[in-house]
């Protein structure tokens, strides 16, 4: 074989093992990812949401239950509603008409069954999507200078 050849072989293998790399780095890192939801968006993809992601949004009024340690309470960003399950010690500034941020997964049923949940102590950490959906109610207003 000419070296000409032989050179080419090399190119071809050296590329396939770095293509090979990437895609394998690319698999690991898809496994990591959580991504977030408002319920709005939970519900018009609920077909292609699946495993753990985060959802955000207001605790909804007068729905927090409470059975021993497992607490029942509604998520919405004023459109839509979806209903988290969590069994634990939530944070102190869990409330009513709070902002939080729960990681989980989502049940057959529909119910969010949460693993996590983030309490916001106010509305400055409120994800963008939430935040323009409060805006356009009208219920939230943003205290902070414009820049």
């Amino acid at each position: 074989m000419k070296r000409k050849h032989q050179r080419l072989i090399l190119l071809f293998l050296v590329l396939v093992l770095i293509s090979s790399g990437a895609t394998l780095i690319l698999i690991a890192l898809e496994d990591s990812l959580v991504y977030f939801y408002t319920p709005t968006d939970v519900k018009s993809k609920s077909s292609t949401v699946s495993g753990n992601f985060r959802l955000g949004g207001i605790v909804l009024k007068g729905s927090i239950r409470e059975v021993g340690t497992v607490t029942n309470f509604g998520v919405t960003d004023l459109e839509n509603t979806l209903f988290v399950r969590y069994d634990g010690i939530l944070p102190d500034l869990f409330r009513e008409e709070q902002g939080i941020v729960a990681e989980g997964s989502l049940s057959p049923t529909g119910i969010f069954i949460a693993t996590n949940v983030l309490a916001k102590h106010d509305e400055n950490y409120m994800p963008k999507e939430v935040a323009k959906a409060l805006k356009k109610s009208g219920r939230w207003k943003d205290s902070r200078p414009n820049k």
